[in-house]
């Protein structure tokens, strides 16, 4: 008897026939889709096994109906909804459940639950503490790169390329968590206690999977809070947009939630167990900040900085080197605290610094907002009317660099500082509105000027910073017409 020849044969990953696309969604519901369509890595073993058990069958004389039937369809981490078909004002993004990083095993916490129970919440691993300006780079990660959304397909970093598996990678959390087990991570928080790095979240449990979304909080967009600045996973890519409170549909139902681990925030703080301080408890000297600075405890002041409301100064993050955005950020701290003159120098002294580690004092206001006991547009100090000065809710940036005009902050490496995207909206007027415009005209972008540039915001400000965008080679979100940090950068540059 001549011995069979058994040859494995499958499609490419990617046809479009009726036979495959409908093989691919039977597949998809038993999570035994095949690696190089981004199934689970143990639906190839099953797969292998089915056929040596076949052909073992047919050497025998036994046929291969036995092995087909002892070879289901492995399952995987936890349920997995087919793609839906929502309108592209939703965030359209089905989920998958619970589940280790992928590619590492599942840590034994106790007994293994039954099939049934997959994707429901558990009990959750140990809270790892983090900061809001790490929450926020690890949410830019994935957005630089643009990662494509899928349910199924995990990135490099080995979490789930959905919107749950984007927050349980922002949050660090170890694991791939759902919208059913993200809330065990957090404490519910209310609308007015919304910092950068807390999460919205709507869970729909009659359709879980397919019903329900979550963001990460970056901001308030204006000042009226009735737009934020979100960072979520949805169909195609990563994305970072201005959306409407909570979202755009379903907004009622998107609840905000503060990560247990975030070791900075609004006061009071309830202190992570086995989380680090804050910061070094013993000031480290006024010879460790100024111009020439670069150490550890410079990046230690700009971390406890932001937690406190000094995000704005920082649009890429803490460094180890001083900067002057780190004397602006400590200069707002000090005239949050009602201190004028060369007690608000913007160089922290043992008090300054004391008041950060111990999360007390207050939190550095909004842009626009002055101190305590200060007439709004007021500097600390000034009487109303007076020129703001260095007052730093009245920030004006120069009109044209490297020269800054009197009364102006410039930023680093001679950039004006970042005003804020609540600047830049339907009938908002600043200065910067005006820098902008004399800057995009100075570039060549201001043919949507038709009387020139002023300080109101208006469409002609936004066709030209989209054109500007554009021209960077920015699509979508990323050239919507509106200036965030990093298009104010290049244009400056």
């Amino acid at each position: 008897m001549t011995m069979p020849v058994f040859e494995e044969y499958e499609p490419a990953g990617d046809c479009v026939c009726l036979g495959c696309a409908q093989r691919r969604r039977t597949l998809a519901r038993g999570r035994a889709i095949a690696l190089r369509g981004g199934g689970h890595p143990a639906a190839r073993g099953a797969r292998r096994a089915l056929v040596l058990a076949t052909a073992a069958g047919v050497v025998l004389g036994g046929g291969g109906s036995a092995a087909l039937a002892a070879a289901g369809p492995v399952r995987g981490p936890g349920p997995v909804a087919l793609d839906d078909r929502g309108g592209s004002d939703g965030p359209g993004t089905p989920q998958g459940g619970r589940a280790p990083l992928h590619g590492r095993p599942a840590p034994v916490t106790g007994p293994r639950p039954s099939s049934s129970a997959a994707g429901r919440p558990g009990a959750p691993p140990a809270v790892r503490a983090i900061d809001r300006a790490t929450i926020i780079n690890r949410a830019k990660i994935w957005l630089d790169a643009q990662v494509p959304y899928s349910m199924s397909e995990y990135w490099a970093d080995g979490y789930r390329q959905d919107c749950s598996g984007y927050v349980s990678m922002v949050w660090n959390l170890g694991t791939n968590e759902w919208t059913g087990s993200l809330d065990t991570f957090a404490t519910k928080i209310t609308k007015e206690e919304l910092l950068p790095g807390d999460m919205l979240l709507f869970h729909n449990p009659a359709d879980p999977n397919n019903g329900s979304h979550v963001v990460i909080f970056g901001g308030w967009a204006d000042e009226t809070r009735t737009h934020y600045i979100a960072y979520e996973q949805t169909r195609p890519y990563t994305r970072k947009l201005a959306t409407p409170y909570g979202y755009w549909k379903n907004s009622e139902k998107y609840l905000p939630y503060r990560y247990n681990g975030v070791t900075t925030g609004v006061l009071p703080d309830v202190p992570v167990p086995g989380a680090p301080a804050a910061g070094t408890a013993v000031f480290p000297g006024a010879a460790k900040f100024g111009p020439g600075a670069d150490n550890e405890h410079v990046a230690e002041l700009a971390k406890m900085l932001i937690g406190r409301g000094a995000l704005r100064f920082y649009p890429k993050g803490p460094s180890s080197k001083w900067s002057e955005a780190d004397r602006q950020a400590t200069q707002a701290f000090q005239q949050a605290q009602g201190w004028t003159g060369a007690d608000a120098d913007g160089i922290p002294g043992e008090h300054t610094w004391r008041l950060l580690v111990q999360r007390q004092g207050r939190d550095i206001p909004p842009t626009g907002r002055t101190g305590p006991g200060t007439a709004p547009g007021t500097a600390p100090g000034k009487a109303p009317g007076k020129a703001p000065g260095k007052a730093l809710g009245t920030v004006k940036p120069p009109m044209a660099p490297p020269k800054t005009p009197p009364g102006a902050l410039p930023g680093s490496a001679g950039v004006p500082v970042y005003p804020g995207l609540q600047v830049f909206r339907p009938g908002q007027s600043h200065p910067a509105v005006l820098a902008l415009g004399r800057r995009l005209a100075q570039k060549g972008f201001g043919k949507y000027y038709t009387s020139g540039p002023g300080p109101r915001w208006s469409e002609a400000d936004r066709r030209n910073v989209e054109a500007f965008q554009r021209a960077q080679g920015w699509r979508g979100a990323s050239a919507d017409g509106y200036p965030g940090p990093e298009t104010w950068r290049r244009l400056f540059a």
